[in-house]
């Protein structure tokens, strides 16, 4: 057999590569499509945590003693990352609003001269909108969990049919 003669493996989209391929190697393994809903709507949910860098330990220390799927769970928290930028501002925003408390500057040239001239003012100043920002991320996630959870089930339950026919 020649080189030319050789199957080419089929050409598979990113899509399919970093998020469906897992989802059936999980459920060929015999994880039920029930967790990995789970497991897809905690990862997302804990993707847009307001916190940028601290995702990984928020679905390790979450996702262990819930006994949610790991690689699933840091598949779809992954996917979030872009999210979590885009909507990082608005918790925080709202966070303020819902504390009625005056809106920071979020400039990044203010808070590098802000943090070089008093640093204790300045986690002062930020850590309470940071925690503000957690506090409307708390409040929010148990629905946003639940929504995603219950539109995704079927989805997952379906695939899981398909492969189980195949």
């Amino acid at each position: 057999m020649t080189v030319q003669e050789l199957p080419t493996p089929k050409a598979e989209g990113l899509f399919a590569r970093w998020v469906l391929r897992p989802i059936k190697q999980q459920l060929t393994q015999g994880t039920s499509p029930h967790k990995i809903a789970q497991a897809i709507a905690c990862g997302l949910t804990f993707g847009i945590f307001p916190i940028i860098g601290s995702t990984t330990l928020l679905t390790i220390a979450f996702g262990m003693p819930l006994r949610l799927n790991q690689p699933i769970l840091q598949v779809f928290k992954t996917l979030a990352t872009p999210l979590q930028w885009i909507f990082i501002l608005g918790f925080y925003r709202l966070g303020e609003w819902l504390f009625r408390a005056d809106p920071v500057s979020l400039s990044i040239p203010n808070m590098i001269s802000e943090f070089a001239e008093a640093p204790l003012a300045f986690f002062l100043k930020y850590g309470m909108t940071a925690l503000y920002g957690i506090a409307v991320w708390c409040l929010l996630a148990p629905l946003l969990i639940l929504a995603l959870h219950t539109s995704i089930r079927p989805l997952i339950e379906r695939l899981s049919r398909s492969i189980a026919k195949t």
